[in-house]
């Protein structure tokens, strides 16, 4: 199959294209800006130069790929470390999903792509009722924190235009939190964080996190792209942990000290509601949708298993 990647150098981006070119894919890579170009060729993709907030840039770059998938990897979360102020650190990545999302799907419309896929995920947007694990048809948040609106909000939209798009078969894949070499949770700014003991465990640290290798998620993708049918899909490992289990454990994998405790009430003056709310009430998601539909297995079946790969080759 002829596939584009728009956000061809992101965390999944930059795995999933040597898997779709392994399989026999021809793949069309994009990328916001010429310093990335020769790493999208060094990856196996074509790679083209494209704003994806800027319709007519993103239509003449399908139509040239003339691809029969797209896939949405598009986000600007690198270096994002300001939660207090949630909305304001997501807003590129917010219009992403919205703009970019509705650019992509009106260029797989008038082009005639058979299917969308593309990057949502899996965790806080959750309702903060019921049990800890989500299945796929369990509700978002109805009522996120003030500064979480926006970006539950782009997310409702991606999922609702990729899933509904008329004529194809529209995926969104709810990726959990991402980890890997330097990447996503085990990047250096975020492991320095807990070792000198700024990142607290907050209230009864009773928020529920799913988690996936980077890897894993490029395989899960990789499956969809392959044989999955409209809707939505979890892509997280097998072991849904609450923040007191992973984060002192996690702390402890790279030889910090267990992390300090600060009561809900002062961490909501100091860090906002939106990390209160994850840190005390979040929900994870359950994988056994993407299992038993796509045949789709982590290898890194757990964070502990993961974390710790990740951090030994990292030393």
């Amino acid at each position: 199959m002829r596939v584009l990647v728009a956000g061809a150098t992101g965390a999944v981006g930059r795995r999933l294209v040597p898997l779709l070119t392994a399989a026999g894919h021809t793949v069309v890579g994009l990328t916001r800006t010429a310093a990335k170009v020769e790493v999208v060729r060094q990856l196996g993709a074509t790679p083209a130069i494209v704003d994806a907030l800027d319709r007519a840039s993103v239509h003449q770059a399908v139509q040239r790929a003339q691809p029969e998938v797209i896939v949405h990897e598009m986000t600007a979360l690198t270096g994002v470390t300001d939660l207090r102020r949630f909305d304001r650190s997501f807003a590129f990545t917010n219009r992403l999903r919205t703009e970019g999302t509705d650019n992509l799907i009106a260029a797989a419309m008038a082009t005639g792509v058979g299917r969308v896929v593309a990057q949502s995920y899996c965790g806080w947007p959750y309702a903060r009722t019921g049990g800890p694990i989500k299945q796929e048809s369990d509700p978002l948040d109805p009522s996120p924190p003030w500064s979480q609106r926006r970006t539950i909000a782009a997310i409702r939209h991606l999922e609702t235009a990729v899933t509904g798009a008329t004529g194809m078969t529209g995926i969104a894949l709810r990726y959990g939190t991402f980890y890997g070499p330097n990447t996503g949770i085990l990047v250096q700014t975020v492991l320095g964080e807990i070792r000198r003991g700024r990142l607290p465990l907050i209230g009864n640290g009773g928020g529920w996190w799913s988690f996936v290798h980077v890897e894993d998620a490029a395989t899960a993708t990789l499956a969809v792209i392959e044989r999955g049918v409209t809707g939505i899909y979890n892509v997280v490992d097998d072991e849904p942990a609450p923040v007191h289990d992973w984060l002192p454990a996690l702390a402890q994998m790279i030889g910090a000290k267990p992390p300090k405790h600060v009561p809900a009430f002062l961490a909501r003056v100091l860090a906002g509601s939106a990390v209160v709310a994850m840190m005390t009430e979040s929900r994870a998601g359950s994988n056994a949708k993407a299992k038993r539909e796509l045949g789709w297995q982590p290898r890194h079946a757990s964070w502990r298993q993961g974390f710790a790969e990740v951090i030994a080759a990292q030393r």
